[in-house]
């Protein structure tokens, strides 16, 4: 029974020694058609097309001989590797690895990659992989049948970004094309293929630069959350619904991450949009104010944070809106906390200033299908000068949960 298996990257350049001695000596060789059609595969060897790893994986297990696994790229990165490693196959893996097909994509763009996302994107998973281009700069997308570069454009709606797409890299078909999203959708693309995808904000320069698949969401010297509405260009605070507090209770209760494309419904200052979005998360701030909408724009500007400022007046504006994953509304009552509940997003947030207003509030969400927590709030901010009280915030906060989410 094979207890060991080779596993073998192919990008497209001629086998190195170990590899072409590894499949010398097989006795089974898994991978795909252009895998097995290679040369150095034994004529001897039984061939097994790799569809479904687990179930090739069971198969090599049950052999007897030697195996070899050939897969695209380095197959340790978003590879083949991983499912082999699963204890349950109770198989010793060893690796010669390639040049991944990230890389040689960046490489073929000419363009470095130390800055940039890397996601896989599945029919499951588009969406979240979309949200990912709307947050950052430079990301590179691992496509598939039914998530490819056509169906990223379409739920880009909206977002423009430049894309280049890499298709069969290392074979003899291989083509490079680069062109904008909103081309992208109007052709045909061969698998498998590598997305870059450019816009969305300044390229991280290599003096800032220090780890990798990070960049920076805050100007130099800045440093913390719930910072004051000043700190993001505001004039000051805009009543309780713009107090650091009352933002750092809501970003808790949402807490909004990468993949995720949060609301933000009435975003005044930017200051909750934009601190959503040094969370890595994908922010559409919705105001019908122009002026707030200038406000929001200007600091996503100066935090290089992925916001997509949306002018309008809600409801009616958030039928156009894609699918969310988490909103804060920041007002409107109840007719707009319906309409977002109508969209089924995993968890809302939201305030009042009084507890007729929040009993209001949270009857609705808890009558579309959620389950609603209210906390009083009251913070006093001093002058520390004189120690003496200054301004004092009482808010009541309202969080609701997806009932078939809910704990």
């Amino acid at each position: 029974m094979a207890d060991r298996v080779t596993v073998i990257g192919w990008d497209g350049s001629p086998l190195t020694r170990a590899a072409t001695a590894a499949l010398s000596a097989a006795t089974l060789v898994a991978g795909a058609a252009h895998h097995l059609a290679l040369p150095e595969v034994p004529e001897r060897a039984e061939r097994v097309r790799l569809g479904s790893v687990d179930l090739a994986a069971r198969r090599i297990a049950g052999h007897r001989g030697s195996a070899v696994v050939l897969a695209d790229g380095d197959p340790g990165f978003f590879g083949v590797v991983r499912t082999l490693h699963k204890p349950e196959h109770g198989l010793e893996v060893e690796v010669v690895p390639a040049v991944s097909s990230v890389a040689t994509a960046f490489a073929r763009a000419g363009m470095p990659w130390d800055d940039a996302q890397i996601v896989v994107a599945q029919p499951r998973t588009l969406r979240r992989a979309v949200n990912v281009i709307r947050a950052h700069h430079k990301v590179a997308v691992l496509t598939s049948p039914g998530a490819g570069p056509a169906e990223l454009a379409l739920l880009l709606e909206g977002v423009h970004r430049t894309f280049v797409i890499c298709e069969e890299l290392g074979t003899e078909r291989e083509r490079v094309t680069v062109l904008t999203s909103d081309k992208t959708a109007d052709h045909t693309w061969r698998d498998p293929n590598v997305v870059i995808a450019i816009g969305g904000g300044p390229e991280t320069t290599a003096t800032s630069a220090w780890i990798a698949g990070r960049s920076p969401v805050h100007p130099e010297g800045v440093r913390g959350w719930a910072l004051p509405a000043a700190s993001y260009g505001g004039a000051g605070e805009g009543g309780e619904g713009e107090s650091p507090g009352l933002r750092a209770a809501q970003l808790a209760r949402l807490g909004p991450r990468a993949g995720d494309l949060v609301w933000d419904i009435g975003c005044g200052s930017g200051a909750l949009a934009v601190e959503a979005a040094r969370f890595g998360a994908a922010v559409l701030a919705v105001d019908s104010d122009p002026d707030a909408c200038a406000r929001t724009t200007a600091a996503a500007r100066t935090f290089q944070a992925g916001v997509q400022v949306v002018r309008g007046t809600a409801p009616h504006v958030l039928e156009r809106l894609p699918e969310p994953d988490v909103v804060r509304i920041g007002g409107g009552g109840v007719p707009v906390v319906t309409a977002v509940a109508d969209r089924r997003p995993e968890r809302i947030v939201t305030h009042a200033s009084n507890r007729d207003e929040a009993e209001a509030l949270g009857a609705a969400l808890s009558e579309n299908g959620y389950t609603v927590e209210c906390a009083l709030l009251q913070s006093v901010e001093l002058d520390t000068s004189a120690w003496a009280e200054r301004e004092r915030t009482v808010v009541f906060l309202l969080s609701a949960v997806r009932t078939d989410l809910a704990p």
